[in-house]
């Protein structure tokens, strides 16, 4: 099977480049490189003889059309987005181009090729969303695929915005479909602007560990790897014109969060002890002394849960780890590979704080 996958280059698209292409699966990468996306994420896979890559704009028509009539994809996975929130609370415009126009035009060129083709039975377009398009949750419930949407941020409300529209080229034209809808990501590669990267790259250098607001808001946080296997298991098993939430199954607040960061960081990287002798065994400093509540973003939602019944008793999937085992694997993977991660830290943006003009 060949899968053309939109922005594969960036951090939940690469991971489902690696998995695929390791899997056997041939794998067309399709990405802009915009400021967020790194060629290094996907280097083992490029090794490949079942990999290709193409640089393009999804919202570029024509390049899309000779990409589909090169590579001739048995299915797409569509991932590429602008996805920060606090970038879209500054800068709107790339979301709504990018999200919005970016997913018509694919699902135009989608439909363009897959009638030529005569329709075949077996293609799948896979629409990769977010569960921020259902808006906020209080203290109890949770997000099931029928929970109505309710964005509320220029970001959720983009994603929202393309989910309607791939629901409506179903329901129209008959292209064959699967949504899923994800909840918080964060592993290895991990672009270093969201909050986990940001934690453990501010702790290593000496910086402040900013939490929002009190440090309250609460998310249910995804291994991006379980995700990729996730996006594939749906691929292969999913009902036509079905959605899926994709859920990590580990709630816990961002100090919460912070807070286990800090103590495996404690472990692994123990900070040094003051030379005239202070910091010493029990009384040894922690990153946790780092921490610092900030002004909170705009329409910062409350809580995010995700209800992961569906995925589980009609696909037979659920998480593999745990959210202390993956943020253990994943502050591992940001010590071994400083490389990878100083590289970025001049891009725009980085180490900046965004979303405040509101």
């Amino acid at each position: 099977m060949k899968l053309l996958v939109t922005g594969g280059a960036g951090f939940i698209g690469s991971a489902v480049v690696r998995l695929a292409v390791a899997r056997g699966y041939e794998v067309v990468n399709l990405d802009a490189l915009t400021y967020a996306a790194c060629l290094e994420n996907v280097a083992e896979a490029a090794e490949s003889p079942n990999y290709a890559f193409e640089q393009a704009d999804i919202r570029d028509r024509a390049a899309l059309d000779r990409i589909f009539a090169t590579h001739k994809p048995d299915a797409v996975m569509h991932l590429a987005a602008e996805s920060h929130v606090d970038r879209s609370i500054d800068g709107p415009g790339d979301f709504i181009e990018t999200n919005i126009t970016g997913t018509y035009q694919m699902l135009e060129a989608a439909r363009s090729y897959w009638t030529q083709a005569g329709k075949p039975e077996s293609f799948r377009f896979h629409h990769i969303s977010t569960d921020e398009v259902f808006g906020s949750l209080g203290a109890e419930g949770q997000f099931t695929e029928d929970t109505p949407y309710d964005p509320r941020s220029p970001y959720s409300a983009s994603k929202a915005a393309s989910d309607h529209l791939v629901r409506a080229w179903a329901e129209t034209y008959g292209l064959p479909v699967v949504l899923t809808n994800c909840s918080n990501n964060y592993g290895p590669y991990h672009f270093p602007e969201k909050l986990i990267p940001v934690v453990i790259l501010n702790a290593l250098a000496g910086k402040e560990l900013p939490i929002y607001g009190d440090g309250s808001n609460i998310r249910d946080w995804l291994y991006v790897e379980d995700h990729a296997d996730a996006l594939l298991t749906v691929l292969e098993k999913g009902k036509l014109g079905r959605s899926y939430n994709i859920g990590g199954e580990n709630e816990r607040t961002n100090l919460e969060l912070v807070q286990t960061l800090c103590g495996i960081l404690d472990r692994l990287r123990p900070k040094t002890p003051s030379s005239n002798g202070e910091g010493v065994g029990h009384n040894a400093p922690s990153y946790a002394d780092q921490i610092t509540f900030v002004t909170d973003r705009p329409g910062h939602d409350a809580r995010y849960a995700i209800d992961p019944t569906r995925m589980r008793e009609e696909l037979g999937w659920r998480p593999s780890v745990t959210v202390e085992e993956g943020l253990e694997k994943t502050v591992q993977w940001y010590l071994d590979n400083e490389d990878w991660w100083r590289a970025l830290q001049d891009r725009k943006g980085v180490g900046t704080r965004l979303g405040v003009k509101a």
